[in-house]
């Protein structure tokens, strides 16, 4: 049996007699002649079956999806045919041999047909075979490989969070209990915070990535109970801004992997590429809801969040903004205030393209403050003395953030959902399915 040839390599076999594996695309009629679309994980040809070749019976019978082996000559296009920009655009399959490996049933749906939300997902391990949503996980990909290529060009170390966490689960409302631990509460990690910073005494700058769980009854366009976060934590920082620059270097290096590494995708999906300034602008909240004559509330509600942004863009030429000092009620108990502005911490939102994908700030390191910082928030330091062991034995000061992976894929694509932005969704109404099926 001839060595199989991925499609994304036949460019440099022309001439050649080659064999490839993959799925029917698209098939196509036209006289005595059969017209074949492959597929495979590198990319797409076109084949042609001619009206001598031996492969013809077999062409005949098959159709979309079927999965196959194929034999023939790799051939350049005529000048007339060739379409100049796509992939395989100048060349053709010369289909001699064709064996079916697997027969396909008609797909429910047309391919590229504009489906609805609930059809997207219904039918998820179909519609994952689609242009648009093989595009979109794509550049998913390759977000995280630049998150972790930059991190790890810094000096960082990943790890891998407990996704169970004790009862000094970050905060108590919005959390999955387990039940299974002999006489002890369990819950599904909201966040591998309380895990960063303990690592921060090791490490020095850590980094981890995987899902993470939120008990919220939200059914809206960008929120979800299982979410994949991408995080880091880092150590001996001056103040906040140590970790705002490290945001800026990661989000500007994966802005330019994409224009690089997804050219295509983004064609695929109709996406551009943000605007990324020099430096990316930088707000107090007081300031942004002076800019935008808003009440000074604690928190910029989703409207603001897009009007912001829209000033960004059209002021300082940015797609991404910064939002800092934000109250002390409004933010974690670990979170630093600032002594030189009392009553706000040295915390941030990082807005992009009008929602906040990213929280962070720095920490408190100091033992008794932190304790002491548990205790106004109406929480048991005992309970957090697994967590606090690190502190009582030295932890330098340190900062870092929590990124939701699914948001920033729906901002970088223009994406109005992010269920569209996530593989399989968990939310309130669906596993798969949605919850309410077989329901009278």
């Amino acid at each position: 049996m001839k060595e199989r040839t991925l499609i994304g390599d036949l460019d440099t076999h022309v001439g050649k007699n080659v064999s490839i594996s993959g799925w029917v695309d698209v098939r196509r009629d036209q006289g005595k002649m059969v017209f074949f679309d492959f597929r495979d994980r590198s990319g797409k040809v076109q084949g042609v079956v001619l009206p001598n070749s031996p492969a013809l019976e077999a062409a005949k019978e098959t159709r979309n999806e079927y999965v196959v082996r194929a034999e023939g000559i790799v051939n350049k296009r005529p000048g007339k045919n060739a379409q100049e920009g796509k992939q395989n655009g100048d060349i053709e399959l010369e289909i001699q041999s064709l064996e079916v490996l697997s027969a396909a049933e008609a797909l429910p749906f047309d391919t590229d047909a504009d489906i609805n939300l609930d059809t997207l997902l219904d039918y998820r391990p179909l519609t994952i075979r689609r242009d648009r949503e093989r595009a979109i996980f794509k550049v998913q990909r390759e977000i995280v490989s630049g998150f972790r290529e930059y991190l790890d060009r810094n000096g960082f170390t990943e790890f891998q969070a407990p996704k169970l966490v004790g009862d000094d689960a970050e905060g108590g409302a919005g959390v999955f209990k387990v039940e299974y631990f002999r006489d002890k509460n369990a819950y599904l990690a909201t966040s591998p915070q309380l895990y960063k910073q303990m690592m921060v005494g090791a490490f020095e700058r850590v980094y981890a990535t995987g899902p993470q769980f939120r008990a919220e009854k939200h059914s809206t366009t960008r929120h979800l109970n299982e979410i994949s976060m991408l995080d880091f934590e880092m150590g001996f920082i001056n103040d906040h801004k140590d970790v705002m620059s490290m945001v800026e270097g990661a989000l500007k290096h994966v802005t330019k992997r994409l224009s690089e590494n997804a050219k295509q995708e983004f064609l695929a999906t109709g996406a551009t590429l943000p605007l990324v300034p020099e430096s990316f602008p930088v707000l107090k909240l007081r300031e942004a809801q002076e800019i935008l004559n808003v009440p000074q509330e604690p928190d910029l509600e989703p409207e603001h969040e897009r009007k912001i942004c829209e000033w960004a863009r059209e002021h300082k030429q940015s797609d991404f903004v910064f939002i800092t000092h934000y109250p002390v009620s409004k933010r974690p108990f670990y979170t630093m205030e600032d002594p030189e502005d009392p009553g706000f911490t040295k915390s941030f939102d990082l807005l992009f393209r009008g929602v906040e994908i990213l929280s962070g700030g720095q920490r408190v390191h100091n033992y008794a403050e932190l304790q002491e910082k548990i205790r106004a928030k109406g929480l048991d330091p005992e309970k957090f003395s697994f967590y606090l062991m690190a502190f009582k034995y030295g932890l330098p000061p340190h900062g870092g953030i929590g990124m939701g992976l699914e948001r920033l894929t729906q901002k970088y694509l223009g994406i109005d959902n992010v269920k569209e932005a996530t593989l399989f969704p968990r939310d309130m109404n669906r596993i798969d399915t949605l919850l309410s099926e077989g329901e009278n």
